[in-house]
């Protein structure tokens, strides 16, 4: 963990109130805001909180899609806790979402989407990742949109999963939903990070010196 941060949840103190989204403060338990090391070289994006991460606060936790996440980031080095904790010791990673309330009936709208993008846009700005993980299409897309100068078009997530995409000032590492992978998906990607990212100095993607 960064040596300059007191906690984990929300360390940037966001908006745990907040009224943007007009159907979302009646149907959410709680704004699921990003969680992990600030200093963090990467930074996992997801869609949305689940029905887990909504009761726990903290995001991919609670659930097995979530304990998959969290047994990926130990196989990396980036979590030094059991896969089912719902408040992790990670190390070198941030967690978040593209949007941060749940409902329980569907997914987020563009609309709500767009009303979270100042969250995710300052956690990039101060955390400055060198790698965004984005975990589904539609963060990918959402990601793609903002930071690469190819079409959103050209991106499909099956494809895409367990490679290295260029982007403005950093790079891309797409995976394919939690849920959604098999046995060997998750190790293409563990794969492909050890081997394509960890493996070499990403770090010159941001002309960054190592910490």
């Amino acid at each position: 963990m960064d040596a300059h941060q007191d906690r984990l949840r929300n360390p940037f103190n966001m908006d745990e109130q907040c009224t943007n989204c007009d159907a979302l403060p009646e149907t959410r338990t709680q704004v699921v805001h990003g969680y992990g090391d600030v200093g963090g070289e990467f930074l996992v994006v997801g869609e949305s909180p689940s029905r887990a991460a909504d009761r726990t606060g903290v995001p991919f936790t609670g659930d097995a899609a979530g304990e998959q996440l969290q047994r990926i980031l130990g196989e990396l080095g980036f979590s030094r806790s059991p896969a089912d904790a719902t408040e992790p010791d990670l190390q070198n990673v941030f967690l978040t979402y593209l949007a941060r309330c749940r409902h329980p009936e569907r997914p987020p709208t563009d609309g709500e989407v767009t009303n979270c993008d100042p969250f995710l846009t300052a956690e990039i700005r101060m955390i400055n990742p060198h790698i965004i993980v984005p975990v589904g299409g539609r963060a990918l897309e959402t990601l793609a949109v903002e930071y690469t100068t190819r079409s959103v078009d050209s991106f499909d997530i099956t494809e895409a999963h367990a490679t290295t995409i260029r982007g403005r000032g950093f790079e891309l590492v797409p995976m394919l939903p939690l849920d959604e992978q098999t046995d060997a998906d998750t190790e293409a990607f563990l794969e492909h990070v050890r081997e394509n990212v960890l493996g070499r100095d990403y770090r010159q993607t941001k002309g960054r010196q190592s910490r």
